[in-house]
């Protein structure tokens, strides 16, 4: 995926079909349309195993819960190597600071803090090493709260107790512009003080407080109504560091050849618009980097039976 499009898709815009394909890839196309779909899947569910299933995902979890226990430990006994919380901390004497929330601290104060440009420097070299979104799935709490809550509306969904009502994804465009006018109108920080990241990140460590009840209030709405409506539709967290991600050397790939275009992928995705190029007739090259919005998860790699979708660095042949 060309990197504009891929900004493009990630900023709302509707993924497209290709109209152009390259040799090798318009030759697998062909390939697949002459060769019986139940045959070809046989042979090639044959030769992969299903032991993957739930792997990355059970390092996320763990990596995830490592990070917020870091600074919970560290701030109860006083170690200081870790200080502050996920939106602004130093460790080991480094400034980290998240992105959007200096962006928000700059535009409400209207002054450029030095310490803020060191810890979104560190932030930013850090996030574009490991893969921009993988923030979202692998540190942000509430992304483990969401998921969870996933879970249950998709059972309720399955029941027929519940609908979900998905919102166009250009709304996290708009409010992103949105609260970041707030910021400078304002000179206060409204998305900072509703982020269930940072509620969450600093419940954990200095103990809960009545904010607590709007991330219920979420959760619960997510799971009645909107399914992950705060990371899909509304977080300009995601935004931020999806334009990160978008040139970042840790990628998930997509692969052609094996891909049955069952879909399992697509179902477990959290912003399954990446993983347009998994569609029949979809991926206009045989490898094919998944979008800026890739949230670098894993579920996706977890759920393929064919192995088509891998993590790779760029510049190392080595797939993960």
């Amino acid at each position: 995926m060309k990197l504009l499009d891929s900004l493009r898709i990630m900023l709302g815009a509707a993924p497209v079909r290709p109209t152009a394909y390259t040799e090798a890839a318009a030759a697998i196309h062909e390939a697949k349309r002459r060769v019986k779909g139940a045959e070809r899947a046989r042979a090639i569910k044959a030769t992969h195993s299903e032991t993957r299933k739930n792997t990355w995902r059970n390092r996320r979890w763990a990596v995830l819960i490592a990070v917020n226990l870091l600074f919970v430990v560290s701030y109860r006994f006083d170690v200081q190597l870790v200080e502050g919380a996920l939106t602004a901390s130093r460790v080991i004497g480094f400034h980290f600071a998240d992105l959007n929330s200096a962006l928000q601290v700059m535009l409400a104060f209207k002054h450029v803090l030095v310490n803020l440009v060191i810890g979104t420097g560190t932030v930013l070299f850090l996030w574009w090493l490991f893969g921009g979104r993988s923030f979202c799935s692998w540190v942000c709490p509430y992304h483990l709260l969401a998921e969870l809550a996933e879970k249950i509306h998709l059972k309720l969904a399955a029941k027929r107790l519940v609908v979900d009502y998905p919102l166009h994804r250009g709304t996290r465009t708009v409010l992103y512009l949105v609260f970041a006018a707030l910021a400078a109108i304002s000179g206060f920080t409204v998305y900072e003080s509703i982020s269930p990241t940072g509620i969450l990140s600093r419940a954990l460590i200095y103990g809960p407080g009545l904010a607590l009840i709007w991330v219920g209030a979420l959760l619960a709405y997510e799971v009645l109504f909107i399914r992950r409506m705060w990371c899909r539709y509304i977080c300009p967290v995601g935004l931020t560091y999806g334009i990160v991600g978008a040139v970042s050397p840790v990628q998930v790939t997509y692969n052609l050849e094996n891909c049955l275009h069952e879909g399992d992928c697509r179902k477990v995705c959290l912003v399954p618009h990446v993983l347009e190029c998994t569609k029949k007739s979809y991926a206009a090259d045989v490898d094919l980097p998944i979008g800026a919005d890739c949230t670098r998860c894993g579920l996706c790699v977890d759920a393929c039976p064919t192995g088509s979708l891998r993590f790779r660095v760029k510049g190392l042949d080595k797939l993960l």
